[in-house]
């Protein structure tokens, strides 16, 4: 079954309803410095900021505790936690970091992440990965070369992302099969804050195709040096165009 990413950013819902709203003024604001850690914000308070009612205010307040960027205390209010407890790999913690001003730092965090997993990903997928996941692998890099040129940067998006998800799917392991959400964020984040060029580095989508057909033939060691070398391409771009 071919993995697609749906419209819009990845994995991304469209925000509903009063909570959903409020949640994107206060994620937002939260991981973008605006309410610091230790930040005390009072529940009437934000009712009043944002007009909306208590139970509003209580429901953004949970989704916000689960991601533990707050607590709450009775008699004290929602304070925010320290940077350090934030569950960070949350995708919608990354996409509203991506959004605020720490943008540059927080893409390099992530892209070292990325550097220090999926070329080892890329090995196991080597020797684990399922006929009907290299066919997945080859379509996808086949559809990035095809979408690489002419300014299709939406259409080019949802094939990367793809082929990452196998990748880190293939290679056998639960935990980095987990990752397939963070590394959407940040191949979507990248594209949508333009911190990418207008065309895709033919360089970087030579080596998606030499990765599928790594994978594909089970050499391990090939797979893993051409998955590093499109990490280390990714930082060399962000040097360039988020320093």
């Amino acid at each position: 079954m071919n993995e697609q990413g749906p419209p819009g950013r990845g994995q991304k819902p469209r925000p509903q309803g009063l909570h959903d709203r409020l949640l994107e003024s206060l994620g937002p604001a939260i991981t973008g410095g605006d309410y610091p850690p230790g930040t005390v914000l009072r529940t009437d308070e934000l009712e009043r900021r944002y007009d909306v009612s208590r139970t509003v205010v209580r429901e953004a307040v949970r989704v916000l505790e689960s991601m533990h960027l707050v607590e709450s205390r009775r008699r004290v209010g929602v304070t925010v936690r320290p940077t350090e407890e934030w569950d960070v790999f949350d995708p919608q913690i990354i996409r509203w970091r991506l959004a605020g001003p720490d943008r540059p730092r927080q893409l390099r965090s992530l892209t070292a992440l990325r550097s220090a997993i999926e070329p080892a990903a890329a090995a196991l997928a080597a020797e684990h990965a399922t006929p009907e996941q290299c066919a997945e692998l080859t379509e996808h890099a086949l559809n990035m070369v095809a979408t690489s040129r002419g300014q299709q940067l939406p259409a080019y998006l949802i094939h990367d992302v793809a082929f990452h998800r196998v990748i880190l799917r293939a290679s056998g392991n639960e935990m980095f099969a987990r990752l397939g959400d963070v590394v959407a964020e940040v191949l979507t984040g990248r594209t949508e804050h333009r911190i990418m060029f207008t065309d895709p580095d033919p360089e970087a989508v030579t080596l998606h195709v030499r990765v599928a057909e790594a994978v594909r033939a089970g050499n391990a060691e090939a797979a893993e040096r051409y998955t590093r070398e499109i990490t280390v391409g990714a930082l060399r771009e962000l040097d360039i165009l988020a320093p």
